[in-house]
């Protein structure tokens, strides 16, 4: 497999447990932190176009950031290149953990989902 990227938090426990859990399986990753680097716009296009283009996947839809902007209702209206936007901006929108590697997309972390994805 080739280069694995995971973006992650430090002080989110589903993050930890992602990272903890690709090591034990002795897969390679470069781990950068969501908040201070978030994706780059082309890594978001290649997760959504991985999530089927849902938007909505692609959100931390439990952040405060999220909440505060109330972006639950503006979402289903809003274009793409706009949620686009507002990701790369801040990565306290992105639902972590937000791993990419060659045409593997996932956001946040199911043991089974990823062991079949990475397997």
């Amino acid at each position: 497999m080739k280069a694995l990227t995971i973006y992650t938090y430090t002080k989110c426990s589903t993050c930890r447990k992602a990272t903890k859990w690709l090591t034990e399986q002795g897969i390679e990753y470069q781990e950068k932190a969501i908040r201070e680097t978030p994706p780059s716009k082309a890594e978001l296009k290649r997760m959504l176009a991985a999530q089927n283009g849902e938007l909505k996947k692609l959100f931390n839809t439990s952040g405060g950031d999220y909440r505060e902007m109330k972006l639950g209702p503006k979402l289903a209206d809003m274009p793409v290149a706009e949620a686009i936007d507002l990701l790369n901006g801040n990565g306290n929108l992105v639902k972590r953990p937000f791993l990419l590697a060659d045409g593997i997309g996932l956001v946040g972390f199911k043991e089974d989902v990823w062991a079949e994805a990475l397997g």
